[in-house]
């Protein structure tokens, strides 16, 4: 790792400071409304198949607005499209808290609204990622990265332990907070202020429509390290079940649930200090393999567990694993992309994330309705190990990358 003393702090500049505070702002905002809603649709339903629909109604907008999301990144204001994407958020947790309020909130209510949330964060996560280069010098880029996702971590400790605090006051408390802080992210969002970048305004032609994918599948080491992140947190994740584990096997909770699902930003958040500080310089590919091994085989022993704090130990170890994959696969993709290709690209990438994370929630769900809650989770975590094996296989220039500067000068 690089001392870090080298180089200047990334917080130096305003405009990604303003970026830092929008975007834990509007993580705070979605994990606490993550809670209230997992717990709110499990009190209605019982079901473990309803949560995981909570993931399918978020990610089929995102699968399905894919193309148009990276035009809009490319051709608009980048800055204009975050803070409408935010609104909408705010607007649907506003929603939310009224229809809790009123008495009228129902499973399938709650699905339509996340449903249009869907939508809207399908917009706002590429938007967000295609801004980050433009608001740092280009050797500061992973270190905005980490910071970008120390964020996100810290948000994901603190909304979820507050949502599971503030559901004591009943799901409204949380839906209204979560609203606030949506709109208090546009605001830091509306305050940046970056230099002027020519939009590309030709008509839209099959080509441009599919840059992006074309892109990625020309360079192997995106290829390889989106799809091993998809595969891996596709057939890991447990956050869908999180909510059964609280209620029915550990027995803690809602104020447990929101620990439970804080657990694995603690952990990443842990690490993404430590990357923002001193970014690995070496040894890129084989740390993101292992990282993402170390990540499967904290998901068996959770799936195993009993004891909530040998859960919470487990949950804090796979979101720290997760976290050094996510800064190393976010960094070759925006250092090796074009500015004007940014959005088409960052939206290809987040069809991969979405479908490995609100995919994943459904994929949870229906596997445990179908073969019970342990077993999915186990079987998920086995399924993460295997997939780095084959993945170290298939994708061998990924295994042999040393540093991302190497990387990006030879393509």
């Amino acid at each position: 790792m690089h001392p870090s003393s080298s180089r200047p702090s990334v917080l130096h500049h305003k405009s990604f400071t303003l970026f830092w505070l929008a975007r834990a702002s509007t993580s705070i905002a979605f994990q606490m409304q993550g809670v209230a809603v997992g717990w709110q649709v499990y009190s209605l339903t019982g079901s473990a198949l309803y949560l995981g629909l909570v993931g399918l109604a978020q990610f089929l907008p995102m699968f399905f607005l894919t193309l148009a999301i990276g035009q809009v990144a490319d051709r608009y204001d980048r800055r204009t499209v975050a803070r409408s994407c935010q609104i909408v958020e705010g607007l649907a947790a506003a929603t939310l808290a009224v229809g809790s309020f009123s008495g009228w909130q129902s499973k399938e209510t709650i699905l339509a609204v996340l449903f249009v949330v869907g939508a809207a964060r399908a917009f706002e996560g590429p938007t967000m990622q295609a801004l980050v280069p433009g608001l740092v010098p280009a050797l500061l880029i992973p270190r905005a990265f980490a910071w970008s996702a120390s964020a996100h971590q810290s948000a994901s400790i603190l909304g979820p332990a507050l949502g599971g605090l503030i559901y004591a006051a009943g799901p409204t408390a949380v839906y209204a907070t979560a609203s606030i802080l949506f709109f208090g992210a546009s605001s830091f969002v509306g305050a940046i202020r970056t230099e002027p970048v020519p939009r590309n305004r030709e008509p839209v032609r099959f080509q441009s429509l599919f840059a992006g994918i074309i892109f990625i599948r020309s360079h192997r080491e995106i290829l390889g390290a989106i799809s091993l992140d998809l595969f891996a947190v596709l057939l890991g994740g447990a956050t869908a079940l999180l909510p059964i584990y609280a209620r029915d096997i550990l027995l803690v909770g809602p104020f447990g649930l929101g620990l439970l699902r804080s657990a694995p930003a603690f952990g990443a958040l842990s690490v993404s200090i430590l990357l923002a500080r001193n970014m690995i310089e070496h040894r890129i590919g084989r740390t993101m393999f292992g990282a993402v091994a170390i990540f499967g085989a904290a998901t068996v022993v959770f799936a195993l567990s009993t004891s909530f704090i040998l859960s919470l130990t487990m949950l804090a170890l796979l979101g720290a694993a997760d976290v050094v994959s996510v800064v190393i696969r976010n960094s070759l993709v925006q250092m090796g992309t074009p500015d004007e290709m940014r959005g088409r690209v960052s939206a290809v990438n987040s069809i991969f994330i979405g479908t490995s994370n609100q995919l994943g929630e459904f994929e949870s769900g229906l596997t445990a309705a179908l073969f019970g809650v342990v077993p999915a989770v186990l079987i998920g975590g086995i399924g993460t190990l295997v997939v780095v094996i084959v993945w170290m296989w298939l994708f061998p220039e990924l295994v042999r990358i040393d540093s991302l500067k190497t990387s990006v000068a030879q393509r």
